[in-house]
């Protein structure tokens, strides 16, 4: 029996919490600065939680936790 492979694209963009919730950083945060307003950027420093829509595809990808 082969073993179950993990995704690796989105091992290194999502991260499952304790109760089992995957998050996610927002993206649009690392260069170009200048031109995004303080209110704005305060929100991309802000950690997500993914839709519960999407969570059935990412146990997928992400099998071993």
């Amino acid at each position: 029996m082969p073993k179950i492979k993990t995704n690796r694209s989105a091992a290194k963009r999502f991260k499952k919490t304790g109760t089992g919730k995957f998050t996610y950083s927002k993206s649009h945060a690392n260069h170009i600065l200048t031109k995004k307003t303080t209110k704005r950027k305060r929100g991309l420093r802000k950690i997500q939680l993914v839709d519960k829509t999407n969570v059935k595809e990412l146990r997928l990808l992400l099998p071993n936790g």
